[in-house]
């Protein structure tokens, strides 16, 4: 059944015809020649006629898609159509920032607006959004980064793309378009990158002013429900933060074209590869939430790879060559051929057949692809393709001698697996011409691999912070982190282990979009995010340091210890309750006694106002050694300067053994250079740790959990009370909430915090 949708040249349907374009409904777009401002778009249907959120609902009825765009039970559908009224709310006056800013909120989490798809509650709000003159400098102030992330995936969707393109060429020509609409163009639509790395046609979000990006740069030869992407990393350590982006990105993409995610393991190398890496980076990746369709392993391909190289030596194009490292990699700098490249057809058999069985013979020789070595582009100079290698593989153990290297493997299996688009840092922008080489070499041997497009996007680099698998192992082996999950690694695992939310990890990454443009992050941006997640939920806890602390009289106190039942979160009634004890003395931290004076009112947390009446200090340090007091609870706490943590200094409350410990950058260089050598950067002190006591509630804690300690900060327990024995304390990571501190440090360490 056909149908018309008809509306005023100047104020397009956007939702409507993408719903319908997405539905696969017959629809045919027509501007009114007669229409004016005040004429609304009305969609024609046998004589009968839609407008509003109607036409909407319509076409999702209509579409076999039904169940994907209005919801597959009562319960959704009703969500859709409360979002539909919401839609149709949105104005394009003042109120747009407001209205922008509590969808951002909604969307903090949200990938969708309702469900875990594209709906018709989507395009709604899409098209208000898309109408309005005024979205894009909100969109563009930085201030709504998870709408603008939504906006932009919603516009990048092939045929909401295509219905744009639609309209906006209606507008221009003024004529009608095809009932079954335009097809979308290779790549999305007509609206491809542009040379700027944004979208020509002007709808996807801009990078915002804090250094993030955007998703509105679409993949060339991008075909809805065709593109394969690959997550590829090597088992020779665990995942580090921008393995995490590399994982993100390639999920998010075969997402938004409704595509397949594959994970495999570059396993090329057995000197570097150990079980414990692969388990560990399938940990993360679940942890990280990856959707993949299928797990393999370069290892997997070796046969046909070992094959494929046999025929490349009789095809002429790959040849073995013994001249010793250094000097192939002196005659690669300077572009000088190597003796060996002549070497005959048979002569490069034979040696491949030494290299195969490892011999003394074919340890001496490497495989070279024949490209060109007068090439500017050091990267075709003839690179390696084979090397021997006899150590153990961590999978297929002594059974192959002979190895692909990476460059060699992976433009083959990418072909094999069907993987339309490899997704790789910029930094490897200078490889793509190889990949394509080889690519191209190996197609002619091999009938019936498939093309593979290349695309780049911008290394995740944060300050103060190596992220060389190479360096970290380097901190992991000579001692000076715990282990590839230390708190101060930049990898996963390092991270989460600080306090880091998988979710905070997740937005951030996702808030730097697809750019090209390389920049260096503050670690106070993701940290930030991190309190935005922790704080509404996390229970409070009460802790004086050790060193220091002194003890408070009080006149005016119970003469026994009284004990309350309070909330551990006042707000967060779920957080459950905990036991507070009062009593005549308290413990008080020594920086908190020396900021009081005689006479001076304070506020003692959780129970009132108190007055200070005396301060005893220690002649010969001037440290605080004990202060006195009464009760003052008529007192008005908001009048009050100082707001006190104390704990109750009695025999009753047995107070709990902690260990606050604090961290430092690992290296000591905001921007570390190519030409800089690493360990010269390296901080000397970079962990730091204080005794001190808690409230007996926190004898309880287990591993993992996240607490507020009143005015000190956010922490995760790394070790519960006891776990290592009878008394040991309870183990606490400081977790950065995106603010600089300072801490105490080891004479001559650094305390500057991340």
């Amino acid at each position: 059944m056909s149908a018309t949708l008809s509306f005023w040249e100047r104020n397009p349907p956007y939702a409507a015809l993408a719903i319908a374009r997405l539905g696969e409904v017959p629809v045919a777009a027509v501007p009114d020649p007669k229409a004016t401002k005040e004429t609304i778009p009305t969609l024609s249907v046998s004589g009968e006629s839609f407008t509003g959120t109607m036409i909407l609902k319509y076409l999702a009825r209509a579409s076999t898609k039904r169940d994907e765009l209005y919801g597959s039970d009562a319960l959704v559908a009703c969500q859709v159509d409360n979002w539909l009224d919401t839609a149709s709310g949105i104005v394009s006056g003042a109120a747009l920032e407001s209205q922008c800013s509590a969808l951002n909120d909604y969307l903090t989490l949200r990938t969708f607006l309702v469900g875990y798809n594209l709906t018709i509650a989507d395009l709604a709000v899409w098209g208000q959004l898309h109408a309005s003159p005024l979205w894009k400098k909100v969109r563009t102030g930085g201030k709504v980064p998870h709408l603008a992330r939504w906006f932009t995936f919603c516009s990048e969707v092939p045929q909401v793309r295509s219905a744009v393109e639609e309209l906006e060429a209606l507008g221009k020509k003024g004529g009608p378009a095809a009932a079954g609409g335009a097809k979308p163009a290779a790549g999305g639509g007509k609206a491809a990158a542009g040379a700027d790395g944004a979208s020509s046609s002007g709808n996807g979000a801009a990078a915002n002013g804090d250094g993030g990006g955007s998703f509105d740069i679409g993949l060339p030869g991008a075909e809805e429900g065709k593109v394969v992407t690959r997550f590829p990393p090597e088992p020779s350590g665990y995942l580090h933060i921008g393995h995490a982006k590399a994982a993100l990105l390639n999920q998010y993409f075969a997402d938004m074209y409704k595509g397949r995610l594959l994970v495999r393991f570059d396993d090329t190398n057995p000197s570097k590869e150990k079980d414990e890496f692969v388990e560990n980076i399938m940990k993360d990746i679940a942890d990280l939430g990856l959707r993949y369709e299928k797990l393999t392993y370069t290892s997997d391909y070796f046969p046909q790879l070992l094959e494929l190289g046999e025929k490349l030596i009789r095809a002429g194009v790959m040849y073995a060559d013994d001249t010793p490292v250094e000097a192939m990699r002196d005659q690669r700098m300077k572009g000088v051929e190597s003796a060996c490249r002549g070497r005959s057809v048979e002569e490069n058999l034979a040696r491949w057949e030494e290299m195969k069985a490892g011999s003394e013979v074919g340890l001496t020789n490497a495989m070279r692809f024949k490209m060109d070595m007068k090439s500017t582009n050091g990267t075709m100079r003839d690179p390696v393709a084979f090397r021997c290698n006899l150590t153990h593989h961590w999978r297929t153990g002594h059974k192959y001698k002979l190895y692909p290297t990476y460059d060699c493997a992976c433009p083959f299996v990418d072909a094999v697996e069907g993987v339309t688009h490899a997704l790789r840092t910029s930094e490897y922008r200078d490889r793509e011409e190889q990949y394509y080489w080889i690519l191209a070499a190996y197609q002619k041997l091999w009938p019936g691999l498939p093309n593979v497009h290349i695309w780049d996007y911008s290394r995740l680099n944060f300050v103060n912070t190596l992220l060389s698998k190479r360096k970290l192992t380097w901190f992991v082996e000579t001692g000076r982190v715990e282990s590839w999950n230390d708190p101060r690694m930049p990898t996963v695992q390092g991270i989460l282990r600080r306090g880091m939310r998988i979710e905070a990890l997740k937005e951030f990454i996702l808030s730097q979009g697809a750019s090209k443009n390389v920049t260096v992050q503050e670690w106070d941006k993701i940290w930030t995010i991190n309190k935005k997640l922790i704080d509404p939920t996390c229970p409070r806890h009460t802790a004086v340091e050790e060193e220091g602390r002194v003890l408070l009289t009080l006149e005016g106190a119970p003469e026994e210890p009284e004990v309350l039942v309070v909330p551990r979160h006042k707000k967060h009634p779920p957080a459950g309750k905990k036991a507070l004890t009062r009593s005549r003395q308290l413990w008080l931290d020594q920086v908190d006694a020396a900021a009081v004076s005689e006479g001076e009112e304070v506020t003692l947390m959780d129970w009132g106002n108190a007055i200070i009446k005396t301060i005893t200090r220690d002649p010969a340090t001037g440290a605080v050694t004990a202060v006195s007091g009464s009760l003052h609870l008529a007192g008005d706490f908001k009048k009050t300067k100082l707001k006190l943590t104390w704990l109750a200094a009695a025999e009753q409350c047995e107070l709990v053994a902690l260990l606050l410990v604090d961290f430092d950058h690992l290296i000591n260089k905001k921007k570390v250079e190519e030409d800089d050598n690493f360990m010269d950067l390296v901080n000397p002190t970079t962990r730091f740790e204080k005794a001190a006591l808690g409230d007996p509630n926190m004898r309880t804690l287990q591993k993992g959990e996240v607490l507020q300690l009143e005015r000190k900060g956010y922490y995760i327990v790394d070790e519960p009370y006891g776990a290592k024995g009878a008394g040991q304390p309870v183990v606490l990571f400081s977790i950065p909430d995106g603010h600089t501190k300072k801490m105490s440090a080891p004479k001559g360490g650094s305390a500057a915090l991340p």
